[in-house]
């Protein structure tokens, strides 16, 4: 079987694994969305004139993660990043404690200060790059590599 089948195989348990909420949160998540399959990722920032990122961010393909940005509310600015978007498959946003869960994601922008959250399981590996849109500092982006 296919690398690729096998990761479309996981996706589609791991959604209709999440699509009965009540058992999940009676019982816990298990496989990819159980306590011990979460990876650690650092805290994104988006202010006027700071990096968005301390550095690079290197992901493991099949690991659940939780993306936080925060915003300070010193400029209206965005993150873009479709491709990446299109990598990792997105279990639920988090604003101001509203959930969403979308079917795809492409880019987000904060108005004013604040957090969000986006819990994604990382897929597809390769490079990417996130980055406030038309910008070309090397610190107005963050490259995330899942291996």
């Amino acid at each position: 079987m296919s690398i690729r089948k096998l990761i479309c195989m996981s996706v589609v348990s791991a959604a209709i694994g999440l699509a009965d909420t009540a058992s999940a949160h009676d019982y816990g998540f298990a496989g990819l969305l159980s306590k011990g399959n979460k990876g650690e990722m650092p805290q994104l920032t988006l202010a006027a004139g700071k990096p968005v990122a301390s550095g690079p961010i290197t992901l493991k393909s099949g690991m659940y993660y939780e993306m936080l940005i925060v915003g300070d509310g010193s400029a209206e600015l965005a993150l873009s990043g479709p491709e990446f978007f299109r990598a990792v498959w997105i279990d639920e946003i988090v604003v101001n404690d509203l959930e969403v869960r979308p079917f795809g994601l492409s880019s987000i922008e904060f108005d004013d200060a604040g957090e969000m959250e986006i819990g994604f399981i990382a897929i597809k590996p390769g490079r990417y790059r996130i980055a406030i849109p038309g910008t070309t500092g090397e610190t107005q982006g963050v490259d995330i590599t899942i291996k």
